[in-house]
């Protein structure tokens, strides 16, 4: 039996913070033996947005990767940790490679979104900017009550309600990151999958007139 790449038990050991809303931080969420081989097969991304894996090449170590956030264990251990039943939700899931000017503004994930997990990918992060920020409130960048730095292997996760406000300071260039979704309707899941892989279809269109290389 291959042995899982995720550190189900580091989840279980991470504090679930309350205040301002439900959320959790897990360093090294990704094996220690197994991250040299996902950081290789990560998709090579070189724009903005939001990817379906079915728009991207990859290895295949990111794409066990993918299978396992969105598998059982993963949704149960989940499920405890923010005590919500999420085993029977459906899940959606796209790649980010790179931040653009207008990214990282305060907003909340709404639209049947249940729970949100990112889990990073850059190594040796040294920029202030792109730190992920916990808000109090919708109108303040400054008043966080945590910030997370989108190192390789750490997982933050939160419930997503409407004072889960959240963003981080504008950065430009490659921000590596998956955005794990459990949603209450496979309607929405099929709504926002397709609007993000046109999205990813027109692109190269688009970049084709600008000069610009795509993903």
């Amino acid at each position: 039996m291959t042995s899982s790449l995720l550190d189900l038990d580091a989840l279980a050991r991470a504090p679930l913070v309350r205040e301002p809303f439900d959320f959790a931080v897990v360093p090294g969420f990704i094996k220690a033996d197994a991250i040299a081989a996902v950081e290789r097969d990560f998709p090579d991304i070189r724009t903005p947005g939001s990817f379906p894996p079915s728009t991207l090449r990859y290895g295949p170590s990111f794409g066990r990767l993918i299978e396992e956030l969105q598998g059982p264990a993963l949704a149960e251990a989940m499920g405890r940790k923010l005590d919500l039943p999420l085993t029977d939700l459906p899940t959606m899931l796209t790649v980010r490679g790179h931040t653009g000017a207008h990214d990282g503004r305060i907003h909340y994930d709404r639209r049947g979104k249940v729970v949100t997990a990112l889990l990073y990918f850059n190594r040796d992060w040294q920029e202030k900017a792109g730190w992920l920020r916990m808000l109090r409130s919708k109108d303040d960048l400054e008043d966080y009550a945590a910030e997370v730095s989108p190192e390789i292997g750490t997982l933050l996760l939160f419930r997503c309600t409407e004072n889960a406000w959240h963003g981080h300071k504008p950065f430009v260039g490659q921000r590596r990151a998956i955005q794990l979704n459990w949603v209450n309707s496979r309607l929405m899941c099929w709504f926002e999958q397709g609007r993000h892989w046109q999205a990813a279809m027109t692109k190269p269109i688009k970049l084709f007139f600008t000069g610009k290389r795509a993903a």
